[in-house]
């Protein structure tokens, strides 16, 4: 063991750390067992961070654990304070007596962010020390991290096109693009701390930021702007819809004029960032601006006021115990990636002649990859419908009983229910975005069904389709997957690079559980939904490869997924585990996707 601190002053801190409540009988406080172990510097650094007598205990035997490994972290056995203070973050979240945030910590011993992130995995991987609790918050706090790191970026960038940086002497002195710059981003992450339950949602919040762009680009005066910003304010501030006496305005006066009519700036937002203008109008008016009427924004040089809006802030920050992302706006060493991670943020190139684009492969911010995937999805769903197409109806119509009307019905009981579990999973304001996503699933559900039937028809000659198109659990599972392919475009997260989408609140198998769908069922329409829309992206086809993986692999087994025709197959697989075959193993697995894949094709083709 390390050797312990000097018990001088002991009794003073005994004195100074009991708690009232605890009494004052001949029983020493259990205080005094802090400086019972561990080092000097430990012990002041678990005082720096006010933690508890039991955080403390815990964290030096995580940290003798660790330290005891012999080159199990490379890099790190010589910094004792790193580890100190990952060990004390990992017994804070374990019993849960968070008393410091997480930018506090990394302040406290001078590490960023991503090495921080870095060292715990490691510290995972080779000690098997974190668990999964632990673990589940580092997931969430890196998600956050790399969703306000992208952003932030994109921010900064974005406001540069807007903004004049050192204005004329036509705008006032303490108006300036520091101020606008640092008011706008602190509305935007008060905005997303209050609207957003998923902070981790990329899309969701990049057109959040449209919003608070547009909100300040409006009140900021014209000579602050840059083309075509500047026209469209001028324009407005002639016609009397914005840049009137603010002083004399009250704030939902003010609003209110804002959100009437003037669009004019954010078509240009979207039309410059790929967005689709109908989703971020409706940001704007179901999120942002019950936002700007719940947090009562007191103005100041017609700006809302920093200080105040960054008092808000602090108070969400401190009670979620996370990542102070103002100290963006300070370049602040413990947001900074290191130099190659920096490298995949760098800007994408403005287009400065179309044809060009052709034949440049462009790097990608991970905001701008984002949009350009949404936008693949939609230039799919462009054409098609979110009711059945005459085609459709045909095929409705040659049925024996007639599915149109079950049809229709489902897809709008499914659809209440998604608009509510969205809702509850995102915030109560966004329960129109999962609506909006509900639809173009919709849309991909009736293609790719009346892709299905063509096909069908054309191989079997057949024009009947009645048992197929009255199976319940077939269209379920049909909707389901087009669902999840629009779940998954717009769930593609600020820390990927290759187009697939990490695991989120809303990620696969949510779905399953939203629509009350067994893993078997949707498994079994995959390879044929995949054939029947030839259009879908590879990132898709891969994610949809990668559900039917997790299916066969846990969760078709899970006791209330289970198809009853494979049960004997699973007991033949736990028989082999406890014999430790792995040859058998092997050939069992195999055996299982066979049998599997036949299931699904036999059944599919039964129901035709």
């Amino acid at each position: 063991m390390p050797p312990k601190p000097p018990r001088k002053g002991g009794a003073a801190a005994k004195g100074q750390r009991a708690s009232p409540d605890r009494g004052t009988g001949g029983t020493p406080p259990p205080a005094a067992a802090r400086l019972e172990f561990g080092e000097t510097d430990f012990v002041a650094l678990c005082d720096t961070l006010r933690v508890s007598d039991i955080v403390r205990a815990n964290a030096w035997k995580t940290y003798e654990k660790v330290s005891s490994a012999d080159g199990t972290l490379v890099g790190y056995s010589e910094k004792k304070k790193d580890l100190w203070g990952i060990c004390i973050f990992i017994a804070a979240v374990d019993l849960d007596e968070m008393t410091f945030t997480f930018t506090e910590l990394l302040k406290s011993i001078g590490m960023s962010v991503c090495t921080c992130f870095r060292l715990l995995r490691e510290m995972d991987v080779n000690m098997d020390t974190i668990s999964t609790k632990v673990d589940s918050n580092v997931s969430r706090l890196n998600k956050k991290y790399d969703v306000l790191s992208a952003l932030y970026h994109k921010f900064e960038r974005t406001c540069g096109l807007i903004y004049i940086i050192q204005p004329s002497s036509q705008t006032s002195a303490e108006l300036s693009f520091p101020l606008v710059l640092k008011t706008s981003w602190i509305t935007f992450l008060l905005a997303k701390g209050k609207v957003l339950q998923m902070e981790d949602d990329l899309v969701i919040s990049f057109q959040l930021l449209l919003c608070v762009l547009d909100y300040f680009i409006k009140l900021s005066p014209p000579a602050m702007l840059k083309e075509p910003y500047k026209s469209h304010v001028s324009a407005m501030s002639i016609n009397g819809s914005t840049r009137a006496p603010r002083r004399s305005q009250n704030r939902s006066t003010r609003t209110s004029k804002q959100t009437d009519t003037d669009t004019k700036v954010i078509e240009v937002l979207c039309k410059e960032y790929g967005c689709n203008l109908d989703e971020v109008k409706n940001v704007y008016f179901t999120s942002f601006i019950p936002f700007l009427n719940s947090v009562g924004i007191v103005t100041s040089n017609g700006l809302p006021e920093v200080e105040d809006l960054s008092r808000q802030y602090e108070e969400l920050y401190l009670k979620n115990k996370d990542i102070d992302a103002r100290l963006f706006l300070d370049n602040d060493e413990t947001l900074q990636r290191n130099h190659i991670e920096c490298l995949q943020l760098e800007r994408t190139p403005r287009k400065n002649n179309p044809d060009e684009e052709l034949n440049l492969i462009l790097p990608q911010t991970p905001v701008r990859a984002a949009m350009n995937t949404i936008q693949q999805l939609m230039m799919i769903l462009n054409s098609a419908s979110d009711k059945p197409s005459d085609n459709l109806i045909s095929y409705f119509n040659n049925c024996t009983v007639n599915p149109k009307e079950s049809i229709l019905a489902r897809v709008e009981n499914l659809g209440n229910i998604f608009k509510e579990k969205f809702a509850k999973a995102v915030g109560q304001g966004c329960a129109e975005i999962g609506s909006q996503r509900y639809k173009l699933g919709v849309r991909l559900y009736y293609r790719v069904m009346e892709s299905m039937l063509k096909s069908e028809e054309e191989r079997l000659s057949v024009h009947n389709f009645s048992k197929l198109l009255n199976n319940n659990i077939f269209h379920t599972s049909l909707l389901a997957c087009a669902v999840e392919v629009v779940m998954a475009t717009y769930g593609r997260n600020a820390s990927q690079s290759d187009g697939t989408s990490t695991e989120t609140d809303l990620s696969f198998p949510w779905i399953l559980n939203v629509l009350d769908l067994k893993a078997f069922d949707f498994y079994k329409v995959i390879e044929s939904f995949i054939k029947a829309e030839p259009s879908l992206t590879r990132e898709m086809i891969k994610h949809l490869e990668r559900c039917e993986h997790r299916i066969m692999e846990s969760l078709a087994w899970q006791s209330d997924r289970q198809p009853a025709q494979h049960l004997n197959l699973r007991r033949a697989e736990t028989k082999l585990l406890q014999c430790n075959s792995a040859k058998g193993l092997l050939f069992l697995k195999y055996l299982s996707s066979a049998m599997w894949r036949l299931g699904a094709f036999v059944e599919l083709r039964s129901s035709a």
